[in-house]
């Protein structure tokens, strides 16, 4: 998924969300690592965004319920379009009528380290306030070409 999607569902000109830049930026990482985060976002239904740095862009799922914070735990998670990475910051109020009204708010955000990225499996080491540690995104299998369902959940640490 590109920013064209990100694009066409917002109006800049209403709405307190970054807009893309012209060009991609922070297309290299930190030496800490890439940027990860979590937002908590109170729109129609209450979830959870998901969003991970790559190519300079957020890879983007939406998260039905809170993120998990121990192994054994399995949540769904829809992948939406990518977002900019200035959106890594954004808090605020998104006004009604637009895409995605309602409070967004940064529930957690550190880096991580991407362990696994073959097409439809993700594994990451996330370093963040809250989740730390192994995740895995799994995608579903699709019934439908439009199904974007992943599964998100926490791995067991590997004993040496």
């Amino acid at each position: 998924m590109s920013l064209t999607e990100y694009r066409k569902k917002r109006d800049f000109k209403k709405s307190p969300e970054p807009p893309p830049s012209a060009r991609k930026s922070g297309a290299a990482p930190t030496p800490r690592g890439l940027v990860y985060v979590i937002q908590k976002h109170n729109a129609s239904h209450l979830h959870w965004d998901l969003r991970l740095e790559e190519g300079g862009e957020l890879l983007s799922w939406a998260v039905p319920k809170e993120p998990p914070p121990k192994e054994g735990v399995r949540r769904l998670a829809v992948q939406v379009e990518n977002h900019t990475l200035k959106y890594a910051g954004f808090e605020g109020v998104i006004p009604e009528g637009e895409y995605g009204a309602g409070t967004v708010e940064i529930w957690d955000r550190g880096t991580y380290r991407p362990l696994e990225t073959e097409s439809g499996r993700r594994v990451v080491e996330l370093q963040g306030r809250r989740l730390k540690g192994s995740y895995a995104l799994i995608k579903l299998k699709a019934r439908d070409t439009k199904d974007k369902n992943w599964l998100f959940f926490k791995l067991k640490p590997k004993t040496k």
